[in-house]
């Protein structure tokens, strides 16, 4: 069950956005952090079931982060929210750890479909 979601973006109008397209009668707890490295400290406290992570960020990018957080907790469900729909960069997501890629702009579809899905994987586990 998906209580807790970080949203990391440098862009407080994409995570607006971003939060704008999730369901709000399910009782989320929201979190945001501006940069990766700001969104790897805040997993650590906070342990987020699902996190929301842009790839192009200052201080620490979303690439860099993935890595931290899939150190951290091998675990971590991180769902990529990005404009850079590049296979290479698609592929090299998914190999350090991320559990989907989501194109921007978002569609509200696109994160209920999401969220969904990763609910679905959490009964199963």
């Amino acid at each position: 069950m998906i209580k807790k979601i970080l949203i990391v973006d440098d862009s407080p109008v994409a995570r607006k956005m971003l939060k704008s397209c999730l369901p709000k009668d399910e009782g989320y707890e929201f979190h945001e952090a501006g940069d990766g490295r700001e969104g790897f400290e805040k997993y650590k406290d906070i342990a987020p079931a699902v996190t929301f992570m842009d790839l192009t960020m200052p201080v620490m990018s979303g690439y860099e982060a993935i890595e931290a957080i899939i150190n951290h907790d091998k675990n971590a469900v991180i769902i990529v929210v990005t404009a850079d729909v590049q296979m290479k960069a698609i592929n090299r997501v998914l190999e350090l750890g991320a559990y989907m890629v989501l194109k921007k702009p978002l569609k509200r579809e696109d994160i209920q479909s999401a969220l969904s899905k990763v609910n679905d994987t959490f009964q199963k586990v």
